[in-house]
């Protein structure tokens, strides 16, 4: 049973090592914690895939509280694959790569994490909800010398606690009716508790897991917080932060409401098609690149919504597979920001220019990345809207995925915009060179090789999502 929840124990014992090493080791080698940081991720996730793969014949353990599945499993090598990569990247961030409670804060988010998508009962999903939270609002307002950062931790933090709140009522609404907390015992007493009830706690649910997603209409604090955390700590709320989000919708909707999906489904489908719209349409008039990425994020979310909405197995491993694909993704684009602006002192589109000449490599990395985001072969983002597209076909649902596929060409006329400043624009400043050290090229080149694979070769890794997404149910 040990062995199920032995990652979660390990970045426990990652923790304490991190700051112990932070009051042992002299300034000059705090570098080497975010190296250590990285290298623990690392060595968690290959503990994960030895020794605690999950055991089908009795997945719910610890009473009930944990559901040790092939979809929390999945999740689980995302959450740490995300917190290895963003140590690296947050190596030489000024103000965060050499401080040992900013890597222990990152570690405790991925626990939370690791918590939100094997939670199967309403107390334990709280309160890993409530773990992930609090340390993502620490990350984003890390900076608190700085306006932005402070503002970015503040707006967080009080629309995180308004729509938490709101969550957790739901969960009370969801106790009350049934007096049952355990998520796969919730759908069959649901069944017997008035219709209109029911649909009432779920909408109320949808509130915190919408903010989780940045779904709209509750993805208003994604630009602010988007711009003004540290740009690692951005990455990382774009990423592992949505894909935990994801995890719980998806466990939630499909095992405890599936008796009302006669209105959630209508529902999914609607924000689905209001988050791509409106993300992609504002992302359009942005000058500033980590806001166009969070805009950009929110359009994410509402393709990964449609493999929700499809409402079948094949549906929920497109979004997990979709998840995937833009995990590794959106690392590789922020990990070019996070060099790029370290040099050019800022974050403006129009500063980019040149990038193809001060750095080949990172123009190539940028041009990947922005590809996959908008769906071009060979890369896996293609694969990843293909699948959530031909889900919401099989279910008949043809005019969602030509939504889909409209707002597809929009997103990449931005993405190729960016690039053509990043290739074809020229800047007073080509002949400086834009350095990238050896950590941050491991990164980069781990996740463009991920990028690829999924691209070329997609067929083992959505059987994957397959046996995920058959366990959420």
């Amino acid at each position: 049973m040990f062995l199920s929840i032995l990652p979660e124990i390990l970045l426990v014992g990652l923790a304490g090592l991190i700051m112990l090493a932070d009051l042992v080791w002299p300034e000059s080698r705090k570098r080497g914690l975010g190296i250590l940081t990285s290298v623990g991720f690392g060595v968690i996730l290959v503990v994960a895939l030895v020794f605690s793969r999950p055991a089908a014949d009795n997945p719910l353990i610890f009473g009930g509280m944990i559901r040790d599945d092939f979809g929390a499993f999945f999740f689980r090598i995302m959450f740490l694959f995300s917190g290895a990569v963003v140590a690296l990247l947050s190596l030489d961030s000024p103000g965060v790569g050499r401080k040992g409670e900013y890597y222990a804060i990152l570690v405790s988010a991925v626990l939370g994490m690791n918590f939100m998508a094997a939670a199967a009962d309403l107390i334990m999903l709280y309160l890993s909800i409530e773990t992930t939270s609090i340390a993502l609002y620490l990350l984003a307002g890390y900076l608190r010398d700085e306006d932005k950062s402070a503002e970015s931790g503040l707006k967080y933090f009080l629309f995180g606690a308004f729509t938490s709140t709101v969550m957790l009522y739901g969960f009370s609404l969801l106790y009350g009716f049934t007096g049952k907390t355990n998520l796969y015992e919730l759908g069959g007493a649901l069944a017997s508790v008035p219709t209109l009830a029911v649909v009432a706690a779920s909408m109320l649910v949808l509130v915190g897991f919408g903010f989780k997603v940045a779904a709209v209409p509750f993805h208003f604090w994604s630009p602010d917080v988007y711009e003004g955390a540290p740009t690692p700590i951005t990455a990382f709320i774009s990423v592992a932060s949505k894909a935990a989000g994801f995890a719980v919708l998806l466990r939630v909707m499909l095992a405890v409401f599936p008796g009302v999906e006669s209105y959630w489904v209508p529902l999914m489908a609607a924000i689905s098609t209001a988050t791509m719209t409106l993300g992609n349409s504002l992302a359009l008039a942005q000058k500033n690149i980590k806001r166009l990425l969070a805009y950009s994020s929110i359009a994410q979310a509402g393709y990964a919504l449609i493999g929700l909405a499809a409402n079948s197995k094949e549906g929920a491993a497109a979004t997990i597979f979709y998840l995937a694909t833009y995990t590794l993704t959106n690392l590789v684009a922020f990990g070019v920001i996070i060099l790029t602006s370290r040099i050019v002192g800022s974050d403006e589109i129009k500063d980019y220019a040149g990038l193809s000449r001060r750095s080949p490599g990172l123009a190539l990395a940028f041009m990947v990345a922005f590809l996959s985001l908008g769906g071009m072969p060979p890369f896996a983002g293609f694969f990843g809207k293909f699948f959530v597209f031909a889900a919401a076909v099989q279910q008949d649902l043809i005019w969602l995925a030509f939504v889909g596929v409209i707002n597809a060409i929009v997103g990449l006329y931005y993405y190729l915009t960016v690039l053509k400043v990043v290739y074809l624009y020229r800047s007073e400043h080509d002949n400086e060179k834009i350095p990238t050290p050896r950590a941050y090229a491991v990164a980069l080149a781990a996740c463009i090789v991920g990028i690829v694979v999924l691209g070329t070769w997609s067929t083992p890794w959505i059987d994957w999502a397959t046996r995920a997404a058959g366990n959420l149910f």
